[in-house]
């Protein structure tokens, strides 16, 4: 009797493994517009800008993370498990972490009056180790799916979360700041993100 049909079972001769083939178009645009995001916020940290309290950005994706959650969970035809609610409740958990983080990594100064900030080189690689850990968990709880799972639809709600964190740590820091001399804490404007 062989391996391949033990028990009446009929197992594949060779391990399957998963291709790219194999990831639905609908999780390969979320991750694809995922990584986007990340990208920009990236190159936008590391410029010099001024510190603005506008949160529409993250917002409005962390309400387009939370359709797609939705449609994922309704599309895969089953309740999320308690596995993937606590994998979800600990990647939003370790978005938190790395925006704290990296909040710290972001230098506050005020010029002609207002918050400006500006990130350095370990503020971008604390984005990309955020993306990995975001997906590593995923990888972690079924290493088998090839369809990128729920990392893959939850990637703008993480964004979001990690996103929120660190620009009201930052805000919190910028009320901090001397404005010109005359000692009074900063304040911020609510201009574009």
């Amino acid at each position: 009797m062989s391996w391949e049909a033990l028990d009446g079972r009929h197992l594949p001769a060779e391990p399957v493994r998963p291709s790219v083939g194999d990831v639905t178009s609908t999780t390969l645009v979320s991750i694809l517009i995922g990584v986007a995001v990340a990208v920009f916020f990236v190159i936008r940290q590391l410029r010099a800008q001024p510190l603005n309290a506008n949160m529409r950005l993250p917002l409005i994706l962390g309400i387009i993370g939370l359709i797609e959650l939705v449609e994922y969970l309704s599309n895969h035809s089953h309740h999320a498990s308690g596995t993937e609610i606590g994998a979800l409740a600990g990647s939003l958990v370790v978005a938190g972490v790395f925006g704290a983080i990296r909040a710290a990594t972001i230098h506050l100064w005020v010029q002609d009056g207002q918050p400006w900030r500006k990130g350095n080189w370990l503020t971008g690689i604390l984005w990309i180790l955020s993306l990995a850990a975001h997906f590593g968990i995923d990888f972690l709880i079924d290493p088998h799916n090839p369809n990128g799972g729920l990392a893959g639809s939850t990637i703008l709600i993480y964004l979001a979360v990690t996103y929120t964190v660190q620009r009201v740590i930052m805000q919190a820091r910028a009320q901090r700041l001397p404005l010109g001399g005359g000692g009074q804490a900063g304040s911020l404007t609510s201009g574009p993100a």
